[in-house]
């Protein structure tokens, strides 16, 4: 758009005129632009009008017209690297917006969004102007400034939208489209600066969109960033898919015989091709080591009833082609962490080529690709309460935002919350989600602080683990704390808190902020020997709980501890608190001590 469209479009919004009649009089023409508004295939704001109506039908058009209007009018004079008008910019996140199926608030705070940091217009005339709604929308995305707060802007911009979206994730929905679009058009940037804001569009807004569930912008946002990161790649890539030869034939067989399938098995579905976005094949080739594009045939089965239908589904497909051993996920359930369902099969497929299969509900089909944009999308689609689950990871951030204070601390812990690496074990009777790596502490931390600080001792899937071991999916934990262990010993001995060496190995942002918490309120020493003796202790009597046998005295692990070859009981505590021999090895000797000798 040139300077001159958006003068005209100005006026336009304002009030434009209609073509001069022959012998009309000014004052007539000037009536008659005045009480005639354009079109919306001439005003700026056309498109955007005619796509937020399509999805909301009863919007008003108005309040667009007018947010348009003020940002031009304050963005005047200003320019994009591009050359292009500045109004182009907040004109497209709003118009990326409406194609989501947002709300007419968000897209009049998607047209102001720049405003308040780039003009004279300040937060209190734009709330008096629309709302504090609004206000608080175009606040959260108001970037610090760089002057005034160096090099902690970044850090410090990030966490004031993560709280604003704690108050309203609508926030998050104007940044991510911000973004989209900045990174369409970041070709005229230099090298540097495309290579840099790619990479933090990776290791932030990328996750962030996943952990939304908006995969209809995450595929956009993953190519792009390939794009300017790997570019080869990206070009590898993509002449790979404008080449597939007979690509689109076999994929029209695949749909055509599944249909035939299905009805059969009298389940009522829409089936279509789903063919990948260039990153998913190019992150494929490189986790497989593929030296040729890896890239499997994929269609989706949207299935017109309930979750049951989908198993349904699953087997008039697995009746039809052999099933890949291996290759079948249920994340119906057993939802990812972005509470996406579906269920994944690979087949082989027509002249035995390996197709993958996805198999999900409209709803569910709406929440893959919407994520918690559905709810704006689809308000009447019933999925609130499901999707509200999708925010648990932003109110997890919140809690333990405030323990940050080093801005740089706080953006590397984000980035580490929103890791794509999650697990999910199950503690308590409820399942809870991990990063990758996690141990039984980060469990602990999770279940509460306290419990953090007094953990002692866990059991993983039924036996004694140390505190250092990596969870997996699906493992059961339980977590054993001080007061636990020391329900038959000195009960007047305070907990001493966490131990330094667990920052060694800890993994969740929570769990190392509570660790260092811990340590900067307190000034004792690192953990003494006579702490060893009794923790190790305690563990061992948590150990002979799971054979339902206890000590009555220190006697038998004296006489074992000279079997062992330690010089004292004390040195043999110590070794179990340190895991140089472990709590079940003793309690297996002790119990076979004790036994024999009786």
């Amino acid at each position: 758009m040139s300077q001159v469209d958006v003068n005209a479009g100005h006026g336009g919004a304002l009030g434009g005129a209609l073509p001069t009649q022959p012998g009309e009089l000014p004052l007539t023409r000037r009536l008659r632009s005045l009480l005639t508004w354009p079109t919306t295939e001439t005003e700026p704001v056309g498109q955007l009008v005619r796509t937020h109506r399509t999805i909301h039908a009863g919007a008003d058009p108005a309040v667009l017209r007018r947010a348009y209007t003020i940002a031009d009018n304050m963005h005047r004079g200003q320019f994009r690297k591009s050359g292009e008008p500045f109004i182009t910019h907040p004109l497209a996140v709003a118009q990326i917006c409406a194609e989501l199926g947002m709300d007419t608030t968000t897209l009049v705070a998607a047209l102001l969004h720049d405003t308040v940091e780039d003009t004279r217009y300040t937060l209190q005339a734009l709330a008096e102007d629309f709302d504090h709604e609004v206000a608080h929308l175009v606040d959260g995305v108001t970037k610090f400034d760089k002057a005034f707060y160096g090099q902690a802007a970044e850090a410090e911009t990030i966490r004031k939208m993560i709280i604003a979206a704690g108050k309203d994730v609508r926030v998050l929905i104007i940044k991510l489209a911000d973004r989209l679009h900045n990174m369409r058009t970041l070709g005229v940037r230099s090298a540097a600066s495309r290579e840099r804001i790619a990479r933090k569009t990776q290791e932030v807004l990328v996750p962030l969109c996943d952990r939304l569930g908006i995969q209809t912008l995450k595929r956009e946002l993953d190519d792009v960033v390939l794009l300017h990161l790997e570019p080869d790649e990206h070009a590898r890539i993509a002449r790979h898919v404008h080449d597939r030869p007979g690509w689109d034939g076999y994929l029209a067989e695949v749909v055509a015989q599944a249909r035939v399938a299905l009805r059969r098995s009298r389940v009522d579905a829409e089936v279509k091709p789903r063919p990948r976005h260039l990153y998913s094949i190019w992150k494929d080739t490189v986790a497989g080591g593929h030296t040729a594009p890896f890239d499997l045939p994929r269609i989706t089965i949207v299935v017109d009833g309930p979750a049951t239908d989908c198993y349904a589904a699953l087997g008039a497909v697995h009746g039809l082609w052999r099933p890949v051993p291996g290759r079948f996920k249920d994340f119906i359930a057993s939802p990812k962490n972005n509470l996406y369902r579906s269920l994944h099969t690979s087949v082989c497929g027509p002249k035995n080529r390996t197709v993958e299969v996805l198999i999900r509900t409209t709803e569910m089909h709406r929440a893959a690709e919407f994520g918690v944009v559905a709810d704006f999308r689809f308000p009447r689609s019933g999925g609130a309460t499901a999707r509200a689950g999708q925010l648990d990871w932003l109110r997890r951030v919140l809690d333990w935002e405030q323990d940050a204070a080093d801005p740089a601390q706080f953006l590397q812990s984000l980035r580490c919350d929103l890791s794509e690496a999650q697990i999910q074990v199950v503690a308590e009777g409820r399942q809870i989600e991990l990063p990758a790596g996690a141990t039984p502490v980060d469990l602990a931390y999770e279940l509460g602080t306290d419990r953090g600080d007094r953990c002692l001792a866990a059991r993983v899937n039924g036996r004694l683990v140390p505190l250092s071991s990596e969870l997996e999916e699906g493992d059961v934990v339980e977590i054993f704390t001080e007061t636990d262990g020391e329900s038959s010993l000195d009960a007047e001995v305070a907990p001493r808190g966490p131990r330094r060496e667990w920052l060694g190995f800890v993994k969740s942002p929570h769990a190392q902020m509570q660790i260092n918490r811990w340590f900067a309120e307190h000034s004792e020493p690192g953990i003494s020997i006579s702490d060893k003796v009794r923790l190790g202790r305690a563990t061992i009597g948590l150990a002979l709980r799971q054979y339902n046998r206890g000590l009555a005295s220190d006697l038998p692990l004296l006489r074992l501890s000279e079997e062992l070859g330690y010089p004292d009981l004390e040195t043999l505590l110590v070794a179990v608190f340190d895991r140089v021999i472990e709590p079940d090895a003793v309690v297996c000797q002790l119990i076979d001590l004790v036994d024999n000798r009786q």
